[in-house]
């Protein structure tokens, strides 16, 4: 399926209704955002006014990860803020006026708090990340606010790839960026692959 197919199918299922979201899912470096993207402008290009919010914004600050002794798991679950998460998706579905929410500078490894926001005009909200189809507590109570689910899942090696080349490009060694992928990311990502209810549409 296109980005422009699955904008078309989006749109229609959206019809009639004031606010729709859409969860894409998957583990670390499966292209999540990618896609996420490309939805966004396809929907723009049929006129649909249309958001990407990340869950990363939701990243635990690494001091408060120090003191729980998570910083070298950051980026599993136990790292984000996953009640704050579920309280912003309840607001954003009520679409009770503007919404401010936080993101995350990845280059500078913080969370900036109340960066962007969410208009009551934007119709399709397209939340990515992680976890969001976990059934774990809390992250299970996030599933009655979704009304499309994608979960994207190239396959272990080619995440292995990918989050290596990710390591890499932010400035890591060889070394490091391999145990990065390998000791952290890896793990996470079995957790998802293995964690996560069925989506409505799958990409391979």
């Amino acid at each position: 399926m296109t980005s422009d197919e699955l904008a078309d199918h989006t749109k229609k299922r959206a019809e009639g209704r004031q606010r729709f979201i859409v969860a894409v899912a998957g583990p670390p470096g499966a292209g999540k955002s990618t896609l996420a993207e490309q939805l966004l402008g396809s929907l723009q290009k049929k006129s649909v006014q249309a958001r990407v919010i990340p869950m990363d914004g939701f990243h635990l600050d690494n001091s408060i990860l120090s003191k729980r002794g998570l910083l070298d798991r950051k980026g599993s679950p136990a790292t984000f803020d996953a009640a704050g998460l579920l309280n912003l998706i309840r607001r954003m579905a009520s679409t009770e006026g503007d919404v401010v929410y936080p993101t995350f500078d990845r280059e500078k490894d913080i969370t900036i708090a109340g960066a962007e926001s969410v208009s009551a005009k934007d119709k399709i909200l397209i939340i990515e990340g992680n976890y969001l189809l976990l059934k774990d507590t809390p992250w299970n109570e996030l599933q009655q606010f979704w009304d499309e689910t994608i979960f994207i899942n190239p396959g272990v090696e080619v995440l292995e790839k990918r989050l290596v080349v990710r390591w890499l490009d932010y400035g890591l060694d060889d070394e490091n960026a391999r145990n990065k992928a390998l000791i952290n990311d890896i793990p996470n990502a079995h957790y998802v692959l293995e964690n996560s209810v069925p989506a409505d549409i799958q990409i391979k």
